[in-house]
């Protein structure tokens, strides 16, 4: 384990560009008469307040508490949010890629390209090599893994199989499956099964006394997945807050980045593929 520490909790935060113009990833609010409008003015403000005010929020819990994560950002919030980039650059956390918006790559016309612009914006802001990637909505075509290695992606988070990286084989050499979550995720908890507040809490504590018996066997990557209009909002910041506390006060865990926790299993693991 990294530092004698079994349980690498990996914090997710997603940062999503919703064209104002075209359909909404996501519906907070059923289509009125069973069709999906534009503009959709009530789930457009939905993740605008996430992007507003859930932000801020994100970056004090997590800032106050040392924490540095990985944020799953659709290249073009660096330009269309531009100053919540520049504070999640200062704040340290790592940059992934996801896409240019929030849009499935199934269906982009030009699959290459979307994830070359969004590799160079990302290195841009950055001044680094982007290393890992997350597709919206987990969207991938047949062809996506190849894509992804050939344009330097090392570790790809949409294949979540295990509780520990594990190797895929692409046409252009191996790449780093990276676990990820739907268990400890705002989205499918909060938005797709109305679970009430706490239920993320509940979760981790769960999740906590299965690993414990455990991680004498092989460590374990713990992954939280959060978006800024989801868990941003007020009476589940608190549960957030609350999760972050949880694991500080145990001397187990190692808060890593996504591309920390690929070299370290590069360096446990000893090989560099399958």
């Amino acid at each position: 384990p990294p530092k004698g520490k079994p349980i690498m909790a990996h914090v997710v935060v997603n940062v999503e560009h919703w064209p104002f113009d075209q359909a909404m990833p996501r519906a907070a609010i059923p289509a009125p008469h069973g069709k999906s409008p534009i503009p959709d003015v009530g789930n457009f403000a939905w993740v605008e307040y996430g992007m507003r005010v859930g932000m801020p929020r994100f970056l004090r819990l997590i800032g106050e508490r040392g924490i540095k994560a990985s944020t799953f950002m659709n290249a073009s919030c660096a330009d269309v949010y531009a100053t919540c980039a520049e504070a999640m650059l200062k704040a340290g956390w790592e940059f992934v890629g996801h896409s240019w918006v929030q849009r499935s790559l199934q269906f982009e016309e030009d699959e290459a390209g979307v994830i070359g612009r969004s590799l160079d914006r990302l290195s841009r802001l950055t001044g680094r090599k982007v290393r890992g990637w997350f597709g919206p909505g987990v969207g991938e075509s047949f062809e996506t893994p190849d894509l992804l290695k050939a344009a330097g992606i090392d570790w790809l988070a949409d294949w979540f199989v295990d509780d520990l990286p594990c190797w895929m084989q692409t046409k252009h050499g191996p790449l780093m499956a990276m676990p990820y979550t739907l268990e400890l995720n705002d989205v499918p908890l909060y938005v797709v099964q109305q679970q009430p507040s706490e239920e993320m809490y509940r979760r981790l504590e769960m999740t906590l006394r299965i690993f414990d018996a455990e991680v004498g066997t092989h460590p374990k990557v713990l992954t939280i997945a959060l978006h800024p209009h989801v868990m941003g909002v007020p009476h589940r910041a608190d549960v957030l807050a609350r999760c972050l506390d949880l694991l500080l006060a145990r001397g187990d865990v190692a808060f890593m980045t996504g591309s920390e926790i690929a070299d370290w299993f590069v360096a446990a693991d000893r090989r560099t593929g399958p």
